[in-house]
């Protein structure tokens, strides 16, 4: 008898269709392209409503070991089929993007990377006019709040962060221990990959089908997460702790009750200190990390709903007239 055969990963997350194919089944226009920066390039996304006018522009960025290129893009063709035109970027370290694999070493230059092609689109003749939202989940909740510290006041209509990384569980602390016996090597173990690895994914993901769809993901970082890494996120946690009360834009935060990997404190103090006049706050009892790729859909759905609901109000409001 011959040896049983593995099963082959598809090429995408739906499956062996054609790309263009699925994307046109799924009412929306792809296109993918590198953006040179002085840090490196990095792997951009357009998703466009095939059929519909534009009624503003939203920038995505996705979650630590992510890319854009597998299951996140789930959210982006959502609201791209709500009318809206998504734009999202593999960040430094991930996906198609330069640099060290997951490698968090420096977040105000991995925000500031993407950034510049984010309002590379957003002050460009075709959008300059439309309103624009940035939208974070998880590690790219972190990054969307550096993108708005470091951005204009006015930039930004709005914000959506989607279970957001802005206080660590304490599970997920670094220990200051590891961290003073590699410091004392003067940087040189900041990009090992040796820190305790506290196995995120089963935590995130409820759904046992995406759950396999996810960790098939050929771009998934699968390793350890490095000195640097832990130490940074660490940091600039306690960074944007110290800032929520700089926030003054519109926003919805979203988390779930029973998040193993972000703290829904997160999102309960962004809603409590920042200083908008214009803020939500929405908690999902028992719902894991992963809100919309991870959940049972009809969980999913609702947190769809809500944000649409949100994101269309926001639009109607603050639309230049």
């Amino acid at each position: 008898m011959p040896p049983e055969t593995q099963p082959q990963t598809p090429p995408n997350f739906w499956g062996d269709m054609p790309e263009e194919e699925y994307y046109t089944s799924q009412g929306v226009r792809n296109t993918q392209s590198y953006f040179d920066t002085p840090n490196g390039k990095i792997f951009t996304q357009s998703f466009l409503p095939l059929d519909q006018k534009v009624k503003a522009t939203v920038f995505m960025t996705h979650g630590y070991g992510s890319d854009t290129g597998w299951m996140f893009q789930k959210i982006c063709i959502r609201y791209a089929t709500w009318g809206y035109a998504v734009f999202a970027a593999d960040l430094l370290g991930h996906g198609r993007s330069d640099g060290l694999r997951c490698y968090l070493g420096d977040m105000e230059k991995i925000a500031a990377t993407s950034s510049l092609f984010f309002k590379h689109v957003r002050y460009s003749e075709e959008y300059s006019d439309l309103p624009a939202f940035l939208f974070g989940e998880s590690l790219g909740g972190m990054t969307t709040m550096l993108i708005y510290f470091q951005s204009e006041p006015g930039t930004w209509t709005g914000l959506i962060y989607s279970a957001p990384l802005f206080v660590m569980l304490e599970n997920m602390k670094p220990s200051k221990v590891h961290l003073f016996m590699y410091s004392i090597l003067f940087g040189l173990a900041d990009t090992w990959a040796t820190m305790p690895d506290n196995k995120m994914l089963g935590k995130a993901i409820k759904d046992p089908e995406k759950l396999k769809i996810i960790a098939s993901n050929p771009r998934r970082y699968t390793g350890r997460p490095r000195v640097g890494t832990k130490r940074e996120l660490y940091r600039v946690c306690q960074y944007i702790q110290d800032n929520f009360s700089r926030v003054a834009a519109p926003f919805l935060t979203v988390h779930g009750t029973a998040d193993g990997v972000t703290c829904p404190t997160s999102s309960q103090l962004l809603y409590e200190k920042a200083s908008s006049q214009d803020k939500s706050l929405k908690l999902y009892e028992g719902m894991y990390h992963s809100l919309i790729q991870g959940e049972p859909e009809e969980n999913a759905e609702t947190v769809l709903r809500d944000m649409r609901e949100w994101i269309d109000e926001r639009v109607e409001r603050y639309a230049k007239k």
